[in-house]
């Protein structure tokens, strides 16, 4: 693509541009451009929807312009309330400065890590005094800050908010002060945040940063924006497997916007796939996905193993889990089991997988709340759990 091509690509996939005039002038200067985008540490285990943003990141750095990831180490330690019901627990120094070392190891998947500057906002904000915070806050009133949705929620609810809240969206947006930046990217979730740093850039009297706003993924649920805690997600580092299983579970309603945000390939091609085989389309996305982060070579091997899973067999390959045979000796009810080797993340969904005849042994529907899991459950290779159609762990003993 060229240039002009590449930018229309970026605008394309935007929900919101401040201001695309000024916007389309910078990029078309010639001038190298500083642009911010602020990376949460408190959550450093990227999925699809995070690679939204990244990927016009990455077309801006193909463009020459210099990428500026700010860590919020400093403002982590307060918690962004986008979004939140309540106040979020703030992390340690080191929690976020531990996150934002493997956060850029993941976001290397999408861009050069040679071409990209890692900023930490503890270098700045650490340095203000308390004078400085106060002309800082004296730039917005309480009355802008309550405009915020979640702030203006809770406000009418009566639910607490601590007034070191009300700084983060300043403190963010003191940060594109700090670098000057000229331009910030970030989901729509971050607007409000994105918009006080172009009216502190005014007020400290440097040039507006114009901001673009990308949409949040929906979740293969088809309804929440994809998210770990709400298990919806499509993971940067799932292995090439569960990539594949996971792409064929996405909606089909939704699949073209997988496809519009998270690929380069072709739109017209795409819509022509899904309105002629949406199952197709659905393998065609999960190759793409798994050559973008894993490679070509994984293909093959990913798309037998669900083949093998759709007609009710059990694949090779499956992840194993060690466990101490005392354990066993004992004898382990098949709740802990499930929890111990991780297909379940608690008791509670053990049990209702249980219930709901989700939760085979040895390829053995069981259905029994207090069956005890023994030594003779244990064939020569090992204990097969499977959870659902599609998700298997092999128990071992050490």
């Amino acid at each position: 693509m060229n240039k002009n091509e590449q930018i229309d690509l970026i605008l394309r996939r935007t929900v919101e541009v401040h201001n695309k005039e000024t916007l389309l002038k910078k990029l078309n200067s010639g001038k190298k451009l500083v642009v911010k985008f602020g990376a949460d540490p408190s959550k450093p285990d990227l999925h699809l929807g995070h690679t939204v943003p990244l990927r016009a990141l990455r077309i801006l750095q193909e463009l020459g312009h210099e990428i500026v990831f700010v860590i919020g180490d400093f403002t982590a330690m307060i918690g962004d309330p986008s979004g939140k019901s309540k106040t979020r627990p703030s992390l340690s120094f080191e929690e976020t400065r531990k996150n934002g070392e493997t956060y850029f190891k993941q976001v290397s998947k999408i861009l050069d890590p040679n071409k990209i500057k890692i900023a930490y906002n503890s270098e700045w904000l650490s340095k203000m005094s308390f004078e400085d915070v106060i002309k800082l806050t004296s730039k917005y009133t309480v009355a802008r800050i309550l405009e915020r949705d979640d702030f203006n929620n809770r406000f009418k609810n009566n639910i607490p908010i601590g007034i070191h809240e009300f700084l983060y969206p300043l403190m963010q947006g003191y940060d594109s002060v700090a670098l000057n930046a000229d331009i910030e990217i970030g989901g729509t979730d971050q607007t409000f945040n994105l918009l006080v740093g172009r009216e502190l850039q005014r007020d400290y009297g440097q040039t507006p940063q114009d901001v673009m706003c990308f949409p949040l993924l929906v979740g293969l649920d088809g309804k929440e924006k994809m998210s770990k805690s709400l298990g919806n997600y499509i993971g940067v580092d799932d292995k090439p497997e569960i990539m594949y299983e996971k792409a064929m579970r996405i909606p089909d309603d939704v699949l073209l916007d997988y496809f519009k945000l998270t690929t380069d390939l072709n739109l017209e091609d795409v819509k022509t796939i899904i309105k002629k085989d949406v199952v197709e389309a659905h393998r065609v996305y999960a190759r793409e996905i798994i050559k973008m982060y894993h490679g070509e070579e994984f293909i093959k091997q990913a798309e037998e193993r669900y083949k093998t899973v759709a007609k009710g067999g059990i694949p090779k390959n499956i992840e194993e889990i060690e466990i101490d045979g005392s354990i066993i000796d004992k004898g382990i009810l098949l709740t802990d089991l499930l929890v111990v080797s991780k297909i379940v993340s608690s008791k509670s969904e053990g049990r209702r997988m249980i219930q709901q005849n989700g939760i085979s042994i040895n390829g053995n529907r069981e259905n029994n709340l207090e069956r005890v899991i023994t030594i003779d459950d244990f064939e020569k290779n090992g204990l097969i759990i499977q959870k659902g159609k599609k998700q298997f762990k092999k128990v071992v003993i050490k």
